[in-house]
């Protein structure tokens, strides 16, 4: 099966501020009459454009594969069955990522899987996202007792006033940084309550979260810090003397019956492994779903005016941002034994890349699937399905719409300094380190 590449890149060029070039290596494009090649540059080796033109700054891009030239080769079937779904656009931001990753213009192999895929790495028990059932099973209903929907909806009091008093010292600011006001501030204090961390000790947790998962040119994760707990120690041996109602110490004191028929309780290290992959998640994931909704408000000014008039539209444009920009675009796993994906044997041994965000843009589940559209009724990928849906789901779209509803209510109208805007480099997640505003109106 033949493949090709098609490079999706996003420009930022005076009188053209966001322009979106589309180029394959078979074509030279030309876009509202600007000659790509004049404009960019692509590195072959690494699959990564830089600008040719001074006045030109790449903002962001991507790449897609397409291995279906053959017009006769069975399509896969929607999106939902298939992560894969690898001739739809926003493959995968390739900012920054490490000069190793393989070229954009070669078809995959599946012959070969890197060596960092397979690194041999012991995980401790709770760390669910890589368990599989029965134990999985067994750990994931532990903490859905916590993270029913019921029961998040009734926090929405004091998540609300967690996100006020993050907005409370911009409030009448020209202009301020989203993701250090909001982003970095109050999902941090959401996980921050649920699991009893006291408020002063909060910022640091945070931001040894955010060491671990953040990549540098040409570097490696270091998965004895990914896997470290020791953050939440000295809280756990506090929280044995000093139970609450907080997250730790229902973890600490439920009882269940394990994969061996014990009944027993958790023990410390498989509470402080539920804790950290909590804090991680909880963290990460959400602040980066409130740079997403201040980056595309300013990019959709209709319908971000449509948001300010109606905030009974913010429910569903929270969905419509999670299909279009999520911020967990991909999951890589080693398989372990062969398997048949559409008359292909993927062998032992194998990396695979599931690309839930080219999913989410899938033509054939989604009807013009790059349009934005806050009125869109769709069922998309960000949250994954089956087993590993995501369990704080329910968090991530309260904490999405209350920061949304908050932040329209006292910024109707703003714009991006896209020139000092920068997306985080990390190794799981996508969205912005840094999203200054400037507000329209402010004096």
């Amino acid at each position: 099966m033949t493949g090709t590449s098609t490079y999706v890149v996003d420009v930022v060029r005076p009188g053209m501020p966001h322009a979106r070039f589309v180029r394959s290596p078979v074509a030279r494009v030309r876009i509202s009459g600007i000659d790509v090649s004049r404009v960019l540059r692509l590195d072959r080796v690494h699959g990564v454009f830089t600008a040719q033109d001074p006045n030109c700054r790449v903002r962001e891009q991507w790449y897609t594969f397409s291995g279906r030239d053959d017009p006769d080769t069975p399509r896969p079937p929607l999106a939902e069955d298939a992560a894969e779904s690898v001739d739809a656009t926003h493959a995968g931001n390739l900012v920054g990522e490490p000069a190793g990753r393989p070229r954009a213009d070669v078809a995959p192999d599946f012959d070969r899987a890197p060596n960092e895929v397979q690194a041999d790495i012991e995980l401790p028990p709770g760390t669910l996202i890589f368990e599989d059932p029965p134990v999985h099973d067994i750990h994931r209903r532990l903490l859905a007792r916590v993270f029913t929907p019921r029961r998040i909806a009734t926090l929405e009091p004091r998540v609300r006033a967690f996100c006020r008093r993050a907005l409370e010292p911009v409030t009448g600011a020209e202009r301020f940084d989203l993701v250090e006001a909001v982003g970095a501030e109050m999902p941090m204090r959401v996980i921050g309550m649920l699991l009893g961390i006291p408020e002063a000790d909060q910022p640091a947790i945070r931001d040894k979260t955010d060491d671990t998962l953040g990549t540098v040119d040409g570097g490696r994760i270091n998965h004895e810090d990914i896997l470290s707990t020791d953050a939440f120690k000295d809280y756990i041996e506090w929280r044995k003397q000093h139970p609450s109602d907080d997250l730790m110490t229902e973890l600490m004191t439920a009882e269940f019956e394990d994969e061996n028929g014990v009944t027993r309780t958790l023990t410390d290290e498989e509470v402080l492994t539920y804790c950290s992959v909590v804090a991680g998640a909880g963290n990460e994931t959400t602040g980066r779903l409130i740079g997403w909704f201040g980056a595309l408000m300013a990019r959709y000014p209709e319908a971000r005016r449509e948001l300010a008039a109606d905030p009974s539209l913010v429910p569903n444009a929270i969905e419509e941002i999670l299909r279009f920009e999520p911020t967990g675009p991909f999951t890589a796993r080693h398989v372990t034994k062969d398997v048949e994906l559409y008359d292909r044997t993927v062998p032992a041994g194998s990396a695979i890349l599931f690309i839930q965000a080219a999913a989410n843009r899938d033509p054939r589940r989604f009807e013009d699937p790059d349009r934005f559209d806050i009125h869109r009724v769709t069922q998309h990928l960000s949250f994954g399905v089956g087993a590993h849906y995501c369990l704080g789901a329910a968090l991530a779209r309260l904490e999405g719409r209350i920061a949304a509803e908050e932040i329209l209510k006292r910024f109707p109208g703003w714009d991006v300094d896209w020139d000092h805007a920068e997306l985080a480099q990390t190794s799981t997640v996508r969205g912005w380190k840094a999203l200054p505003l400037v507000i329209e109106g402010a004096r």
